[in-house]
């Protein structure tokens, strides 16, 4: 969207984007790599989606610098219904494409590990880019491949994404294990020992609660919302958002129109019903989601506000403290953005809104990027302390959970679209 004279003439969008120069914005979770994966012209050509030049999606370059975006989680997203097509082989792919993205504009991004690196990033002037791994089904229930991973640059991962595993629940799917199996713990405590983030996103509500008491080391939501303003599942809880400052963890507010407006939610709830029969016996991904993606360009979502995002990043800084919150937009990975909030350029808008409600300064840099670097770096310090007693663990999900361990059982897709 362009620069208009009300927006040079805006003190507090002025403000804004002197902040994002000063504490640049850490975002949790963006499915670039996902859109590069899937682009119509040259699906899976990292040269080819020109991030030099303005793209189709929600990020490139120079909306990047506009928004004031100095860290961010590329997310390497493979979907849970995709088994038959091998979840590692996909994965290993999208790990390829987010690390060529970073290597072709060195001069602009900074493949980090940790968070010295990140700060190294800044003092060269770089954006810190970061790995996401979305959704456990990836790990093909393997801690060796969840070392692998790591080793690859993961530095988080979404315990589950739409799906159920085979050792933990879903928001969208039906429950199987409780929250977590005891193999679930296990991967908990291995991405503690390795320095790797949990992510809480996507799991159902007793996930959360059980992760929390598992984890020695703060555990994050890369882009969740509060279910208390927009009663969805992938929404958090206020009893677990009450938890996070004894964590230490840090919830990452989303901007997706059906995670933070309930009349977004609602018409999103009832489009999908409207579709199932036209979905059903559709098995292939990319139809399903051009069937989906056709209904709904003709039934719009009402719109949703960026005073209903600040009103979410408010009542979780009610609930958990100003200290354990953050940014977790989730570009490129949806459709439905708030009116002023369209793609990666516009953090500074939402920072503006935020000053004219009365934020301090101090409190703008903890959710820009501070609370998060002071969980990532007390995940490094655990993982520190868990490497000196803590050999890399063995386990199985065959002898943890008593259960086949090769493929596990089935897992049946709720939903195809990304969200």
């Amino acid at each position: 969207m362009a620069v208009t004279a009300a927006d040079r003439d805006d003190p507090a969008l002025r403000r804004a984007r002197r902040l994002l120069r000063r504490y640049p914005i850490i975002d949790g979770h963006n499915d670039l790599a996902w859109v590069i994966r899937n682009d119509r012209k040259a699906p899976g050509d990292v040269e080819a989606y020109d991030l030099r030049k303005p793209t189709p999606g929600d990020t490139d370059l120079a909306r990047l610098r506009a928004g004031g975006v100095g860290g961010q989680f590329w997310s390497v997203y493979v979907p849970g219904d995709a088994r038959a097509e091998g979840y590692a082989r996909l994965q290993l792919e999208q790990i390829d494409i987010a690390r060529r993205v970073i290597a072709r504009y060195r001069d602009r991004l900074a493949f980090c590990l940790g968070t010295d690196d990140i700060r190294r990033a800044w003092r060269r002037g770089r954006l810190a880019s970061l790995l996401g791994l979305e959704g456990g089904h990836a790990l093909e229930n393997s801690l060796g491949a969840l070392r692998a991973y790591y080793a690859l640059g993961v530095r988080y991962m979404t315990l589950t994404h739409n799906v159920t595993t085979d050792w933990a629940d879903a928001a969208l799917d039906a429950p199987r294990h409780r929250g977590l199996s005891p193999f679930g713990h296990e991967v908990i405590r291995e991405m503690n020992r390795l320095g790797m983030l949990v992510d809480l996103a996507h799991v159902a509500p007793a996930v959360m609660e059980q992760a929390l008491r598992v984890s020695a080391a703060p555990v994050i939501f890369s882009h969740s919302s509060c279910r208390a303003l927009t009663d969805v599942p992938r929404n958090v809880p206020d009893a677990i958002l009450a938890r996070l400052p004894a964590n230490g963890g840090v919830v990452m507010l989303t901007f997706v129109a059906p995670f933070v407006s309930p009349a977004a939610a609602a018409a999103k709830t009832v489009g999908l019903e409207a579709l199932q029969p036209r979905l059903a016996g559709v098995s292939d991904r990319a139809e399903r989601r051009r069937i989906e993606r056709e209904y709904f360009a003709a039934h719009p979502l009402p719109k949703a506000t960026i005073g209903q995002v600040v009103g979410h990043i408010e009542h979780a800084r009610t609930v958990a403290g100003v200290d354990h919150i953050g940014i977790g937009g989730d570009y490129d990975g949806n459709d439905d953005w708030p009116v002023g909030l369209e793609d990666v350029s516009r953090y500074p808008y939402l920072f503006a809104e935020l000053i004219r409600r009365g934020w301090r300064e101090r409190d703008l840099a903890k959710l820009a990027g501070g609370n998060l670097l002071r969980a990532f770096r007390r995940a490094e310090a655990v993982a520190r302390r868990l490497q000196r007693s803590r050999p890399p663990s063995t386990a199985t999900i065959g002898e943890l959970d008593g259960r086949p361990e090769a493929a596990g059982q089935p897992i049946r897709a709720s939903k195809s679209a990304k969200t």
